[in-house]
């Protein structure tokens, strides 16, 4: 037994530095963001610049006073050839499904529950290699058409 431990500890010793050494370099790195939707229909940040391959964490945060039912938020990130008024007007009827029509799901790159006031939700997702203007949008009833849409730019 003592003979597997001295033979098996250096092996544990090298693993252990070498994931040691990866989290301190920031080879595992994941940007996090914060976004918050308010009771205007807005987020708070409408510009995610972003670089092709880039690992990204979404925190996404309600801030309301109001019931879930009145007045909830999501935030959906899709893909280029996804047409934004189709998408957001098919989901804001889609109310068994989280208000996301299952129709588009194939071209949704990230998304959030649907949540409520004093609520958070996470996303971590690739940044897709395509450059270009990823919109993102809530799809709550009436939101999309009050202007509650950002841009993640990957460039």
């Amino acid at each position: 037994m003592k003979t597997i431990i001295k033979t098996l500890f250096p092996i544990f010793i090298v693993f252990f530095i070498a994931f040691s050494a990866k989290a301190v370099n920031g080879m595992d790195d994941v940007r996090t963001i914060h976004v918050k939707g308010t009771d205007n229909m807005k987020f708070d940040v409408s510009l995610i610049e972003a670089k092709p391959g880039e690992q990204i964490k979404i925190i996404f945060e309600t801030v309301s006073n109001m019931p879930k039912e009145s007045m909830a938020h999501n935030l959906a990130i899709i893909d280029l050839d996804v047409d934004l008024d189709a998408f957001a007007m098919a989901s804001m009827m889609a109310r068994d499904n989280m208000y996301i029509a299952p129709e588009f799901e194939s071209g949704i790159i990230a998304r959030t529950e649907m949540i409520g006031g004093g609520e958070t939700s996470s996303i971590e997702f690739t940044v897709p290699e395509t450059p270009g203007d990823y919109d993102y949008v809530c799809t709550f009833p009436g939101h999309y058409l009050s202007g509650m849409v950002g841009i993640l730019r990957v460039q």
